[in-house]
């Protein structure tokens, strides 16, 4: 025992060692009481440099992967955003769906009527955009150039300088952002702008008919990967992610629509001329939070300052401004619940990423894809979900 242990046979004994990978690194010195211990290399990787060092090149990594997949869905955008374009709508019209389903309408036959209401609203709409703005946008944009010019000179009788060609510059700049982004005549110009648009709605009519068929079916073939935990916390996402997009396109909808008829009735009774294509420019921009209805109010304004002068322009100002309070105050909490609680900064933030990424339609997705994003944050670890989007109907089972 001790240093020796003895073999049962008889053998001599051997000295029992240390393993050579359990003994410390060291040096001896000249003496032998002094014994310097030399730090392993992680141990060098543990201190605070290093562990600057290691959380920034996780940090590189990151944001290398991240960049990476931005460039993937824009290389890919044609097939990305009908996708989410799909999504969007699968989730708004998920509850007509289970409405449906549970008075025995066949998945088939459901998702066709409904596939069918989408097209019509969205024809509605287009026609209306058509009918009511672009028929009339070279005189509204007149009027609002117009405007912004009285603006411009007005300001320079002020007692401290404005740079008037700086703002000239803006009013440019936002004008040929605005004209190339799906406004102006030559936004759809181009064989191949026009292939491309095609294509993504073919694509998007094909996704969502099969999203509103067999959504539930799809989301449990996704879910076959995963066990466990790993499941179920997949199934919070998923959740989350159809309760937030319906409630939000709903609610947006909604509140637009509010926000146009509220403006429209505001400009008819001022006597601001082109009172409808404003109108349907303020539902339109309503899509948009924050940015859509200052954009919106400021035109009206600029219109009625060309038209009625300042005091209808201001009148107008305090009508959007009234209506946005309405909206923020009361609509917004009503209609949308918690489906949209994002800071201001957040939602700017998002619209500027989103503006830079893919334009106006950027713009719009950004705010949602965002609200998804923290929902998911919200649910990552919780088990408090809605009722269970991935469980299929008791006949898709």
């Amino acid at each position: 025992m001790g240093l020796f242990r003895k073999r049962r046979r008889g053998v001599s004994a051997q000295p029992v060692l240390p393993a050579l990978e359990d003994m410390p690194s060291t040096s001896q010195g000249n003496t032998d009481d002094e014994t310097v211990v030399r730090p392993s290399v992680g141990a060098l990787w543990r201190d605070g440099f290093g562990s600057i060092a290691t959380r920034s090149l996780q940090i590189i990594i990151v944001l290398v992967l991240v960049a990476a997949a931005i460039w993937g869905l824009r290389e890919l955008s044609t097939v990305f955003i009908p996708i989410v374009l799909a999504l969007i709508f699968a989730s708004t019209f998920w509850p007509v769906t289970k409405w449906l389903r549970a008075r025995g309408v066949p998945a088939a036959l459901a998702a066709t009527l409904e596939l069918l209401s989408i097209l019509l609203i969205l024809t509605g709409v287009g026609w209306l955009v058509s009918w009511a703005v672009r028929e009339q946008w070279d005189e509204l944009s007149s009027k609002a150039t117009d405007g912004f010019n009285e603006l411009v000179n007005w300001a320079q009788t002020l007692p401290f300088s404005i740079d008037a060609s700086q703002l000239n510059e803006w009013r440019d700049q936002l004008l040929d952002w605005v004209t190339s982004a799906n406004f102006g005549a030559g936004a759809l110009a181009g064989v191949g702008v026009v292939a491309n648009f095609v294509t993504g709605l073919v694509l998007m009519v094909v996704v969502l008919f099969f999203f509103l068929k067999d959504g539930p079916k799809i989301w449990q073939f996704l879910l076959r990967p995963f066990e466990g935990g790993a499941r179920a916390r997949a199934e919070r996402i998923g959740d989350k992610t159809v309760s937030i997009l319906g409630s939000y396109v709903r609610g947006t909808a909604s509140v637009a629509f509010v926000d146009a008829v509220g403006i429209g009735i505001g400009l008819a009774i001022l006597q601001v001329p082109l009172a409808l294509p404003l109108a349907v420019v303020v539902f339109l921009l309503s899509f948009i939070p924050l940015v859509g209805a200052t954009v919106a109010g400021a035109l009206g304004a600029l219109v009625a300052l060309v038209a009625n002068g300042p005091l209808s322009a201001v009148l107008v100002v305090g009508v959007v401004v009234l209506v946005n309070q309405l909206e923020g105050n009361f609509l917004q909490p009503v209609l949308m619940g918690r489906a949209l609680k994002l800071h201001a900064l957040v939602i700017l933030l998002a619209l500027t990423i989103g503006a830079v990424l893919a334009g106006i339609l950027g713009a719009v997705l950004a705010v949602p894809i965002a609200a998804v994003m923290w929902g998911i944050i919200q649910v990552w670890n919780g088990p408090n979900s809605p009722a269970r989007w991935a469980r299929p109907a008791p006949e898709e089972q």
